[in-house]
């Protein structure tokens, strides 16, 4: 008579590449086990990134730390159920899932870091020292000044304080994205409309060279 080790009734042989997908998506049993062991990589992958950021987070123990990990985990896992027609083989599906939980815990961490902090919102950069300095920074200096202007009067209220948050202030942008009830990616868009706008008016005052399409000898 055969018999069978009860503990070994749940273990069955890992997804293929191939299966990943399909196994996700099928629901069953197969799917139960796919998201058992999507959800372990996952883990993982943000316990990794947990512990390598730790620093950012002085008073957290290891139970801190732990809940962190789940938590980054559990969101990673729904961002790539979401994104799962999106993977297209080009790596191991495991790899391409194991970033997933690189990023959503940093971004648990850096949340964590700035839960009881102030994020700064800036309407003009600070000023700079304007008195005389050595001939070798005269020019520095000119441009710091041309900067804050620009700043002052190139952009938007909206750019000004989207800009000097997270160039000057160095607010993490997924951080900065929550305080203000918006996106990463908007965030992203008024940067570069910002920085559009900011590097054509220093074109204009001769402070940068204009694009030129042609190639230099």
């Amino acid at each position: 008579m055969t018999t069978v080790n009860p503990a070994a009734a749940d273990v069955a042989p890992a997804p293929t590449e191939e299966a990943w997908a399909a196994d996700l998506t099928g629901g069953g049993r197969a799917g139960q086990l796919a998201l058992r062991r999507l959800h372990d990589v996952l883990l993982r992958a943000s316990r990794h990134q947990v512990w390598r950021l730790r620093d950012l987070l002085p008073g957290a123990g290891p139970g801190d730390l732990e809940d962190l990990a789940q938590q980054a985990a559990d969101d990673a896992l729904v961002a790539v159920l979401r994104q799962l027609a999106g993977f297209e083989g080009r790596s191991r599906f495991t790899t391409w899932a194991y970033k997933f939980g690189i990023y959503h815990a940093g971004v648990a961490v850096r949340r964590q870091a700035w839960r009881n902090r102030e994020v700064p919102l800036p309407d003009t950069l600070p000023l700079v020292d304007t008195s005389p300095t050595p001939a070798d920074l005269s020019e520095a200096a000119q441009l710091a000044r041309a900067v804050r202007e620009a700043i002052g009067s190139a952009l938007t209220p909206h750019q000004r304080r989207v800009a000097l948050a997270l160039l000057v202030e160095e607010v993490p942008i997924d951080v900065l994205a929550d305080r203000l009830g918006t996106t990463r990616n908007a965030l992203y868009k008024t940067l570069h409309d910002a920085r559009r706008r900011l590097r054509s008016a220093l074109t204009a005052q001769g402070h940068l060279e204009t694009n030129s399409n042609r190639s230099t000898p």
